[in-house]
């Protein structure tokens, strides 16, 4: 931890990466004028003295497991110092507001676009370098407890500060193409232009996007190069929500550093309606991109409103490949609309592409997530007989397959997944379908492909 002020800045977890929410956050406060302490609790420990010195503690919750680490941090701030106010900001924090304010795990919750709302909130508490005062107007919501949120996209020009951030060595690296290397994370747009219902950026961007100004990214990359990063990973929702401004940066990017790399997200949709655009994301640099498959069955693909067929998926793979770029896909195995049937099928899928190796054993045993505010809930209630109770406590809503067979499946998967082989998975899925043991299979080779040492997760 570094910094000084009495503003303190609290990243939990951003998939093994250096924040790129936290240091927005620190940017913005700098730029208008304080001069805040940061600790990233992903990596280092909470630091007594940095807490009890805050007058405003800020934790970024951009994730799920990012909130549930994050009402640790707030519990043990209320601890060390009842008088520091405690806001929560990122997405999982506005999905969650009700219950943060109403179980007072804290004072305010930022929503939607974040950053001025928190200069504004901090310029409130009087912990200004000047020292004045001013106020900021915010919604009650029980209480003493309030909500801000922004109406309007921000345009991220300001470059994210990173020089008080845990240094990179520190977090995910890149394995699989040379010996390991350090990663950067930059985002080169925020919000996206899908509306999955599943995903949790749905209910707050309501399908809109704005693309951080490419100098702004750039000047991002270079201070983590400057550290010591030979590969970055674009953290967008999707790469390809602007493909113009995307395949600037690409360009931009192997102009002035040729031996960089890069990894992103593209949905399967965008990748085959801008395939001609892939060989040259190859040329610049990209290793590998992470694509939500989700689910190879069209009931699933179709309730999701994942835009792809499973028919496309293979294509879209197959597009990828030509162009030289390893794909790595992500999968929600576990749905209310899941049949028995679908999960053995995912496993032969993956052999049968050869993708065994680019999906991590635990992506076979993920089940849907459904936040408060999720698009999932506003189906009427004859359309969702699964669904369960609100259980605000692990931010989610409960929900109960009509099959049983399915949830003891899943059960028994993620009990195992953490040390389980792609072998072993495949084993439980088949014997709960009914599936004949399968006879022994020679043992393929496995080829080194590229990954961050961290598993993509939420």
């Amino acid at each position: 931890m570094r910094g000084q002020g009495e503003v303190l800045v609290v990243s939990c977890y951003e998939l093994g990466r250096q924040p790129v929410a936290a240091a927005g956050a620190l940017a913005a406060l700098e730029e208008n004028g304080f001069h805040p302490a940061v600790l990233d609790v992903a990596v280092e420990s909470l630091e007594e003295d940095a807490v009890k010195r805050a007058r405003l503690v800020a934790i970024s919750v951009p994730m799920h497991t990012a909130l549930r680490l994050g009402v640790r941090v707030a519990a043990r701030v209320r601890t060390l110092n009842p008088a520091a106010h405690v806001a929560f900001f990122g997405l999982y924090a506005g999905l969650n507001k009700t219950h943060l304010l109403d179980a007072r795990h804290c004072d305010t919750v930022i929503e939607g676009e974040v950053f001025a709302p928190l200069v504004a909130l901090a310029r409130s508490l009087g912990s200004t370098a000047s020292g004045s005062p001013t106020s900021l107007a915010i919604g009650a919501a029980g209480g003493s407890a309030t909500t801000a949120a922004a109406p309007t996209l921000e345009k991220r020009g300001t470059v994210p500060s990173r020089a008080a951030l845990p240094v990179l060595s520190k977090y995910a690296r890149l394995e699989g193409h040379g010996p390991p290397r350090l990663v950067a994370s930059v985002e080169a747009s925020h919000g996206c232009l899908h509306l999955c219902r599943h995903c949790p950026i749905v209910p707050v961007y309501r399908g809109r996007f704005v693309a951080v100004p490419r100098e702004a990214v750039l000047a991002d990359l270079e201070q983590q190069l400057a550290q010591g990063a030979s590969h970055v990973t674009f953290g967008d929702p999707d790469f390809f929500n602007g493909p113009t401004h995307a395949l600037r940066l690409a360009r931009e990017l192997h102009a002035r550093w040729p031996h960089l790399t890069f990894d992103a997200t593209i949905k399967i949709e965008h990748l085959l309606r801008h395939r001609a655009l892939l060989p040259e994301l190859a040329a610049s640099g990209c290793l590998f991109i992470t694509t939500a498959v989700e689910s190879l069955s069209e009931r699933v693909l179709h309730e999701l409103r994942k835009g792809h067929t499973a028919a496309e998926v293979p294509l879209a793979l197959q597009a990828v490949r030509a162009a030289g770029i390893d794909l790595r896909p992500t999968l929600l195995p576990y749905t209310p609309w899941t049949a028995l049937g679908d999960l053995p099928a995912l496993f032969d899928f993956a052999e049968e592409h050869d993708l065994v190796d680019q999906i991590d054993p635990v992506q076979f045993t993920l089940r849907l997530l459904l936040p408060p505010g999720s698009a999932l809930l506003a189906d009427p209630a004859e359309l969702r007989p699964w669904l369960g109770e609100l259980r605000p406590e692990m931010f989610s809503w409960s929900w109960t397959h009509a099959d049983p067979r399915v949830d003891e499946l899943q059960r028994a998967s993620a009990a195992i997944a953490e040390h389980a082989t792609f072998a072993e998975l495949r084993a439980l899925a088949e014997s709960a379908a009914g599936h004949a043991p399968r006879a022994s299979r020679p043992v393929r080779a496995r080829r080194e492909v590229p990954r961050l040492t961290e598993p993509w997760f939420c």
